[in-house]
């Protein structure tokens, strides 16, 4: 338990993605981040933060009381800490979920934690950054995600999904908007169009709080 990561905030929310949208989750954002996605939401948590050990992050969470917890970031996996911090969260008895950007190996993950490995398309700026070895390790208890930017990388991600034979391979194929750059309702429509075996997703917490921190 002497181990320590460099925390950005740890707060009780509503999920506003992925598989547990709606449900009240405990979020243990770490700090930092290798990416510089042009549509980055959370570039507060590239820098600063607090070191906090182990035993201090899980007393914290404890105090939620909750059954959820998701630790994201930043890019949580940046910190090597944050494997014995996701086992720890299981063991205690939590349903753990990883939001990370598929850019760093997914393999040492605890099997029990929802991987939600982001796929960056191209208008991300960072398509270059795509680990597309972590794909084949994903099971029906993780996710993949795409943030969609445009029409280009609607039908970059349909090639991606065909590719790589996604909608069999993993639990959750999410498609969602990057805010203000595409429409909610100019997705979905395409979705529905080409009968996509994905599932549309638009950021709750956004509409909900107006993407404030520690919502």
């Amino acid at each position: 338990m002497s181990a320590t990561l460099r925390m950005t905030e740890i707060f009780y929310s509503i999920q506003g993605e992925s598989r547990s949208l709606g449900l009240p989750t405990v979020f243990v954002r770490l700090t930092g981040c290798p990416l510089r996605c042009q549509y980055c939401d959370t570039a507060y948590a590239f820098s600063g933060g607090e070191l906090m050990s182990l035993k201090q992050i899980l007393l914290q969470v404890a105090s939620y009381k909750p059954r959820y917890v998701c630790v994201t970031g930043g890019e949580p996996l940046a910190q090597p800490n944050a494997i014995p911090l996701l086992q720890a969260l299981c063991e205690a008895g939590y349903k753990v979920s990883l939001e990370t950007s598929g850019a760093l190996d997914v393999s040492t993950v605890d099997e029990r934690v929802s991987r939600v490995v982001d796929v960056k398309t191209p208008d991300s700026a960072e398509v270059g950054r795509n680990l597309y070895s972590n794909l084949a390790l994903l099971g029906q208890h993780d996710q993949v995600k795409f943030v969609i930017c445009s029409r280009s990388d609607y039908e970059w991600a349909r090639f991606k999904l065909d590719e790589y034979a996604l909608a069999d391979s993993v639990g959750e194929v999410l498609f969602s908007p990057s805010h203000a750059q595409l429409t909610p309702r100019q997705l979905a429509e395409w979705i529905v169009e080409d009968n996509l075996p994905v599932r549309f997703q638009m950021q709750l917490h956004k509409y909900l709080w107006n993407d404030e921190p520690g919502h």
